[in-house]
């Protein structure tokens, strides 16, 4: 099955400072691409894969489940690790929540986390049907393309697949239960207005996680996929300096996890 124009996935071989992006729920790396890029002209060493059943059509996201996803950013989180003397892990609305497994999983391994309107639970009635609902059908409306700026537009799933729908809220059962086991240094950012996660995952997630290196950010002019926003620089801005400061710190002595 040919990939959407766009969903490729994306590497860049720089320095010894390593950056993972996850991207998001029938979502595509073209969501994370400018930023993944923006990285990659500075120097730094970028991985951008492509989830199992993402980039062809939403039917062939329906066999997979969060295991298969989490073990792609887990085999690329290896490669990067192999190769560069720290890695950073980026994350987008599901992407954060591989993100926060791989530093729950990983340990100091991942020197700090940068987190996009990530999700950690079910908010909605909707989604809290879904264990009988997918019994009864198999897709539901997409939900991609929550952007404010005018003519954004983000490549993924014009249906969304509710059997994957239900693995994702296992997952988000076993990150949000292991959130405490987050230490890692913390640079979270938020969109004011998001219509597809909630505000208050980013607020439960702050209130459970042990990082003492906490930074958060709310974003006032985008919606859900701000890194295809209004706010896109400001979160490329904003991240490099995070990884930046770490960097730095690990090369005078300090701890970067």
């Amino acid at each position: 099955m040919p990939l959407l124009p766009g969903a490729e996935p994306y590497r860049h071989d720089g320095d010894g400072t390593g950056v993972l992006l996850c991207h998001g729920f029938t979502g595509t790396p073209q969501s994370l691409r400018p930023w993944a890029e923006y990285l990659a002209a500075r120097g730094l060493t970028v991985s951008l894969p492509l989830l199992p059943g993402h980039g062809t059509r939403w039917q062939d996201m329906q066999p997979t489940g969060w295991p298969d996803w989490y073990a792609e950013v887990d085999r690329e989180f290896r490669a990067l690790s192999d190769r560069c003397e720290q890695v950073f892990v980026f994350g987008l609305s599901m992407g954060g929540t591989l993100a926060l497994r791989l530093a729950q999983k990983h340990g100091t391994a991942v020197s700090g986390l940068v987190l996009v309107n990530p999700s950690v639970k079910a908010d909605s009635w909707q989604l809290k049907a879904v264990p009988l609902v997918r019994h009864l059908v198999p897709s539901a409306p997409g939900i991609t393309s929550d952007i404010a700026l005018e003519g954004g537009a983000e490549v993924g799933y014009g249906r969304t697949p509710l059997q994957a729908v239900h693995s994702l809220t296992r997952l988000w059962r076993l990150v949000q239960g292991a959130l405490p086991q987050v230490t890692q240094p913390l640079l979270l950012l938020r969109s004011r207005t998001d219509h597809i996660v909630h505000p208050s995952n980013s607020a439960l997630l702050l209130s459970r996680v042990s990082s003492t290196d906490v930074t958060e950010v709310v974003l006032e002019r985008s919606y859900h996929v701000a890194t295809l926003d209004h706010d896109a620089e400001l979160i490329f801005e904003r991240s490099e300096a995070f990884v930046r400061r770490l960097s730095a710190r690990t090369g005078e002595g300090g701890t970067g996890g």
